[in-house]
């Protein structure tokens, strides 16, 4: 798992229907309708956010590590081999 910045995150969430709710200094505090959880991401420029602390917050959105990043391999069952 590559680290990635707050606002990167940010955009991450809000791709996956999350929903920004206030901003309270330097963190945004995400909600997702239907969902009491709530999520506060740092924002501090483009700094990386700590692997553990981004680790627990896709977590708690119910994220994979790896949604942040697309693929480009492609699948070996999709093919026929003869």
């Amino acid at each position: 798992m590559n680290s990635m910045s707050g606002k990167e995150l940010a955009k991450l969430l809000e791709r996956n229907g999350w929903i920004l709710l206030r901003i309270q200094g330097s963190h945004h505090i995400d909600g997702k309708p239907g969902i009491t959880v709530r999520i506060s991401v740092p924002i501090h420029g483009n700094k990386s956010i700590k692997i553990g602390l981004l680790k627990h917050l896709l977590k708690m959105a119910g994220l994979s590590a790896d949604s942040g990043q697309q693929s480009d391999t492609s699948d070996a069952t999709d093919q026929d081999i003869d």
